[in-house]
């Protein structure tokens, strides 16, 4: 691992925990996207998958409102695990470059999503079937891009939770599906020595990033700063598409 690709780790992982500590999501999403410019997203995703568990972890403990996000959100998590280990494989497939163009398609979608502002609601006494088949269909797009918001987060966006219980709420369920997707590495033997290193890295920078975003959220224009970052995400999902089509016809 030559020193440029461990800066660009450090410094993806920095920004990744920015946007996680400001707006409670986004570190598998930022980091997955800024690493595949250099390396395929199975290796991407060996790196994020350790950093995204803890900090999750982290996140999924650090309000009062865990056993109700268990009550209401079962049938989502349940789903998610299971389309990841139903499409498990698909990233180390003899397909790795459509996952990098899908990745990139992926974080334009969810910005232009975000931009959108679109506003929907999902009844209560809909919400667990609901939750079952978006779980499934995150699941397996999960499995092949290693990004978890499509079309989880708009629905958790949906259900109706108050600003802080939806951040407890967003890491439980990254939580779960970051797990669910280590297995599958696990299985596919990419967690190895050689990604201890940039593994560690990716940790120290995901904390410092993330308490550095929780310290100025309530400091942030959270509009405006959220109006950016997709912006940012449709460019880079664009670059991935773009350049991978390039290399595929070079």
């Amino acid at each position: 691992m030559f020193e440029p690709l461990l800066f660009l780790i450090a410094a993806s992982f920095l920004f990744a925990g920015f946007i996680k500590g400001a707006l409670g999501l986004g570190l598998p999403t930022v980091s997955m996207g800024l690493l595949a410019v250099a390396m395929p997203p199975a290796q991407a995703l060996a790196i994020v998958i350790v950093p995204a568990i803890v900090t999750n972890i982290w996140q999924t403990f650090g309000g009062p409102y865990l056993r109700d996000i268990m009550r209401r959100l079962w049938p989502l998590l349940i789903g998610t695990t299971a389309g990841i280990r139903l499409n498990a494989g698909s990233l180390t497939g003899p397909y790795t470059h459509y996952t990098t163009i899908a990745l990139g398609l992926l974080l334009a979608l969810n910005a232009l999503i975000g931009l959108s502002q679109l506003s929907f609601t999902v009844a209560r006494r809909n919400e667990k079937w609901i939750g079952g088949i978006v779980g499934l269909v995150t699941g397996v797009i999960s499995a092949a891009t290693g990004v978890q918001v499509v079309p989880s987060v708009p629905f958790l966006q949906a259900i109706g939770m108050e600003k802080e219980e939806l951040i407890q709420a967003l890491g439980v369920f990254f939580t779960v599906a970051t797990v669910a997707l280590g297995f599958n590495l696990t299985s596919a033997g990419l967690l190895t020595g050689a990604t201890a290193l940039p593994g560690a890295i990716a940790m120290g920078c995901s904390f410092i990033g993330m308490l550095t975003g929780q310290a100025v959220r309530t400091r942030l224009r959270p509009e405006l700063f959220r109006r950016w970052f997709h912006v940012a995400m449709i460019l880079l999902g664009l670059y991935l598409v773009v350049s991978t089509i390039l290399k595929i016809h070079t």
